[in-house]
């Protein structure tokens, strides 16, 4: 009606909407600073705005704002602008192609399909940049972060690691973290002061420890003064029964005491820990390894007390016993079946290599400082120092990993296995193809894990559904799928259907259960 009202309207007359525009073109401000010109992937767009043939505008590629207009001057219509109508002491830029201020982006810093990462500048600036340095093995490895990380299972797991036979010998602790087995570079117990200890390392640091094989001595922690950013120090006061020292005393079947210590009535009935042995502890026990860190199996908690030690200071003691049904990697049996999985020293990548050549140039050193005769008794010339060299670096040592090379013992499967794999009918196809790698041992394993990879989280299905399309996804997942109103199997884009109803597989989420024990923990 008449008195209605709308508000924020502004009224434009036919007169102001058909204006027509005297010729001439409007200033430009340059409040945010001069143009920059760089070069992009088009050239300027040079577009025509206005109904007189003598105003043209430059664009930016990129934002599509007005960069500069042209001023009117002769009337040459669309001849190369930049000759007719550049305003006075204006220099144009050999680089044509324009932008604004605010685009900030450099093509050069643009990485195409199909090209490697470039560089960023602060380190393009760096000396690591220009170094063609490599790693001293050996020296720093404490500090060296991991490759990768252990994901079948959390990093609160008691017990055995799937796919890591007893035996399996690394060479840093780098690597004994990278596997799962102790996850602590430097640390020499792993755990929680309020769950338990998982694993610790065995490396003989106190000369009263006691190494019996199936039964030792480990000392706790704590009681040394590591300021100034040490790794071992001098003992200067008392250890308490705290953090790690605490973590270990729970793995104890008693109540904790924190003044006397406790012994178990049932020592197996304690939680179990992994035990590494590494080769430091040669000097003190004959079981420990004669090369890197060895995973000897699963030990547990006998009893704790406090003592007065060698240092003259209170240290926590623990008596942990083994109790493992893979035999230790020091008995014979043990032995033989190391050599059966094919066992060895595992060596990062490039390790061999890097020594191989050390060794040469050492030798090569060596020898240009000493010279020897050129000729023996017998007449023959010497080989020469670059044929010996050859010949040492043929002699590098062969370090077959676990796995690598040679058949190992076979993947023995348990009789409710069996049934449990004929009857998850659904993935048969999958089982087929995993079944063909029982003899390659823990490899089986491997293979197992990877043929039940969810597609979305990329780790081992957890509670999995088994799609139409014969695809296994986390139901997790595959909720937060839906919920994205994606309908679609991620793996191959099979339309489930809006109504589509998540049932999980319970018989694959048993037989996982199974080979892999504990990694749907905390999931």
């Amino acid at each position: 009606g008449p008195e209605d009202t709308i508000n924020d309207c502004k009224i434009l007359f036919i007169e102001e909407m058909y204006k027509i525009e005297k010729p001439g073109a409007y200033p430009l401000t340059f409040g945010d600073g001069d143009f920059k010109s760089r070069s992009g992937p088009a050239s300027p767009k040079l577009m025509l705005t206005r109904p007189d043939p003598l105003v043209m505008y430059v664009l930016c590629n990129r934002t599509q704002d007005v960069l500069f207009m042209t001023l009117p001057g002769t009337k040459c219509t669309f001849r190369p602008f930049y000759l007719h109508f550049r305003p006075k002491n204006y220099k144009f830029p050999q680089v044509v192609e324009m932008y604004c201020p605010s685009c900030k982006n450099d093509s050069n810093e643009v990485v195409k399909a199909g090209e490697k990462l470039k560089q960023s500048k602060k380190k393009a600036k760096m000396p690591s940049a220009s170094t063609e340095s490599q790693r001293d093995w050996g020296k720093g490895m404490a500090c060296v972060g991991r490759t990768k990380e252990c994901t079948i299972v959390p990093s609160n797991h008691y017990g055995p690691i799937p796919g890591v036979p007893v035996g399996t010998t690394w060479k840093f602790r780098v690597q004994v973290s990278e596997a799962g087995v102790h996850r602590p570079h430097v640390g020499g117990i792993h755990g929680r002061s309020n769950d338990g200890a998982y694993s610790l390392v065995l490396a003989g640091g106190f000369e009263d420890e006691v190494d019996r094989g199936d039964e030792f001595t480990y000392t706790g922690s704590g009681g040394r003064d590591l300021s100034g950013n040490k790794r071992i120090g001098e003992h200067s006061f008392d250890q308490t029964l705290t953090h790690m020292n605490r973590a270990l005393a729970l793995n104890c079947d008693a109540p904790l005491d924190d003044k006397n210590g406790a012994e178990s009535k049932n020592w197996r009935a304690g939680k179990p820990v992994r035990v590494v042995r590494s080769s430091k502890g040669r000097r003190i026990s004959k079981y420990a390894p004669e090369e890197g860190n060895r995973y000897d199996g699963i030990y547990k908690v006998v009893k704790y007390w406090p003592e007065i030690g060698k240092c003259g200071f209170l240290v926590w003691r623990y008596l942990l016993r083994r109790d493992d049904v893979e035999p230790a990697p020091w008995t014979s049996e043990g032995i033989e079946r190391s050599k059966k999985l094919g066992l060895s020293v595992q060596y990062p990548e490039g390790y061999l290599e890097a020594m191989a050549s050390k060794e040469k140039k050492d030798k090569v050193k060596k020898q240009t400082v000493k010279q020897e005769p050129t000729s023996q008794s017998n007449g023959n010339q010497k080989r020469t120092i670059d044929d010996a060299g050859i010949e040492e670096s043929t002699k590098t040592p062969k370090a077959m990993r676990m796995g690598d090379g040679g058949k190992g013992e076979a993947f023995q499967l348990t009789q409710e296995q069996q049934w449990l794999i004929r009857e998850d009918c659904m993935n048969q196809k999958l089982w087929d193809e995993v079944l063909a790698s029982l003899k390659e041992g823990p490899n089986f394993l491997k293979k197992l894990e990877q043929s039940f990879m969810c597609v979305c989280c990329q780790e081992l299905v957890y509670q999995p559904v088994t799609t139409e399309c014969l695809h296994n996804v986390c139901k997790s997942c595959l909720q937060r799928s839906f919920r994205a109103e994606v309908f679609t199997c991620p793996a191959c884009r099979y339309d489930l259907g809006k109504g589509y109803t998540m049932v999980p597989n319970k018989i694959l989420q048993t037989l996982l259960d199974q080979f892999f024990p504990g990694y749907s923990k905390g999931r």
